[in-house]
């Protein structure tokens, strides 16, 4: 800050003190550093009922503590997820959209193996059934769904809440797998289980995803491929031995 605005800025700090502002008021309305508003004011004499305003909001803000901050903070994220909305353009081109499913396939869908992606978030699920029927043409009544679920979870309760949600045909459900009881504390809750949703012969549609994304990628697979190629020697660490099956041998 340009130090030949200090002596008008003290002025202005003084005036707001003589008006019973905390010094953290008068620092963010004139962008000065509350020490720095504390040294100018600190003559400054606050009337008895400015002090007691004063006071008192400081105790409940300490009785508050953590809490305070929580909440600072939930409205401060509450900020930058509003800014960001307006930030993207709805409805979405078929060309964003296309993408935006391709490149979730690409992080929860099966690399090696048919046409599969596995989620517990009921949003990510639509989005993608979705996708599949818009992009692909694969209707929810030619998908094949399995569950994963825990043992004290009601398996016809969660498919037919899949099956509502996702029009995927409560027939097309196969066996669910039910984990094994953990004693281990788990932090999140997966109440709706996590489902496997497949595309009956969908090897070739796999192949075709990935390569919208090889095309998307493209700028940047020389700068990869050659880094790769400097650190081949990651590629030849040996691979950890299972102590059990060398005994069984």
């Amino acid at each position: 800050m340009d130090k030949t605005k200090y002596p008008q800025l003290k002025r202005r700090a003084i005036q707001f003190r003589k008006h019973g502002f905390s010094y953290r008021e008068i620092g963010q309305k004139l962008g000065v550093a509350k020490s720095t508003i504390r040294f100018w004011c600190i003559n400054v004499l606050l009337s008895p009922a400015d002090r007691k305003r004063l006071y008192t909001r400081q105790v409940l803000l300490l009785s508050r503590g953590p809490n305070s901050q929580k909440e600072r903070r939930e409205r401060e994220i509450a900020k930058i997820i509003e800014e960001a909305e307006k930030e993207i353009k709805i409805p979405l081109s078929f060309e964003t959209y296309r993408l935006i499913g391709a490149f979730l396939y690409w992080s929860e869908g099966s690399k090696t193996n048919g046409f599969s992606f596995s989620n517990s978030d009921p949003h990510f699920v639509l989005f993608v059934t979705r996708w599949l029927k818009r992009v692909l043409g694969i209707s929810p009544g030619n998908l094949k769904a399995w569950l994963n679920i825990y043992p004290q979870q009601n398996d016809l309760e969660i498919k037919r809440f899949w099956s509502e949600l996702t029009g995927i045909p409560f027939e097309n459900f196969g066996k669910s797998f039910t984990k094994p009881p953990n004693k281990g504390f788990k932090k999140n809750n997966l109440y709706y289980g996590t489902i496997k949703i497949k595309v009956p012969k969908g090897t070739d549609m796999r192949y075709r995803v990935f390569g919208w994304i090889k095309t998307v990628l493209k700028d940047i697979a020389p700068e990869v491929e050659l880094k790769q190629k400097e650190w081949k020697s990651l590629k030849e660490t040996p691979r950890p031995v299972n102590i059990q099956e060398k005994i069984e041998v």
